[in-house]
């Protein structure tokens, strides 16, 4: 690295606390599990996401109701009237166009949770509250190569991610799906390389199918970042395999827990 180069290595930005009442535009069926939903405001024409890996927190009407109570922004956050907060989770910015003023989110239809059921009947003007980003996890530097694993709650993490790099980026993506089905055409750097792994009924919380890829797939030369996401233990246990057995870098990994088994609203502290 020259001297002059400015270090490699992630910096964390901070943003205003914003929400923002979104509607619904279109409404995509992806894969038979994974819904797109391009969700439209004026509010959006400042929208900033400077990081891939970003979240927004969403908050979904009441069962049967097509309006969301009006939050006020304090110094711990929003505030809800008493016995009116909604129902929320944290999603991921698929893409966004300040200039036409939407945002995209997809969202992976599996259990019953408030997402998956709003987002499996969402329709155009449908109602969504829209929260943050309070943060960005931005990636300073250029590295040798990249290596995206997860699963399809990280997928459109991975997707942003594979558009957004240089067209010269060195990068594979292994992605563990639940079966061929599931697999999605996403565009990526020049020679970028994705790897499918179809579960086919086998433990979504079990890191046996990636670590075996994963001891596969030789790492390239020269200096690389990691990014992990999915299944919390899946995570953990995919960051030891690289720190404790290859060494790695452990600055140069992200390893994030998106979901646990067994619980409904898990929060690893990764999201911004």
């Amino acid at each position: 690295m020259a001297p002059d180069t400015p270090p490699r290595g992630p910096e964390r930005i901070r943003h205003p606390l914003k929400l923002r009442m979104a509607s619904v535009l279109t409404v995509t069926r992806l894969t038979p599990a994974m819904v797109r939903v391009v969700l439209y405001s004026p509010e959006f024409s400042d929208f900033a996401s400077l990081a891939h890996d970003d979240h927004v927190k969403l908050f979904f009407p009441a069962s049967g109701s097509k309006t969301l109570p009006e939050p006020q922004a304090g110094p711990d956050g929003l505030r809800f009237p008493a016995g009116e907060r909604p129902q929320a989770r944290d999603y991921t910015p698929r893409a966004f166009d300040t200039g036409a003023c939407t945002l995209t989110i997809d969202f992976v239809l599996h259990g019953e949770g408030p997402a998956a059921r709003w987002a499996a009947a969402a329709q155009p003007g449908d109602v969504i509250g829209v929260g943050g980003p309070r943060g960005s996890f931005v990636l300073r530097g250029a590295f040798d190569w990249y290596l995206l694993i997860g699963d399809e709650a990280a997928l459109p993490a991975i997707g942003r991610r594979l558009e957004e790099l240089p067209a010269s980026a060195k990068v594979t993506a292994l992605v563990s799906v639940a079966n061929a089905a599931e697999t999605q055409r996403i565009e990526g750097p020049q020679g970028c390389e994705i790897k499918w792994i179809l579960r086919d009924g086998n433990d979504p919380s079990d890191p046996a199918p990636l670590v075996s890829t994963l001891e596969a797939t030789p790492l390239p030369s020269g200096e690389g970042y990691i990014f992990i996401a999915g299944e919390a233990s899946v995570s953990r246990a995919l960051r030891e395999h690289f720190v404790s057995r290859l060494g790695h870098n452990p600055d140069w990994i992200k390893a994030a827990g998106y979901w646990q088994a067994g619980e409904s609203d898990f929060d690893d502290g990764h999201a911004h």
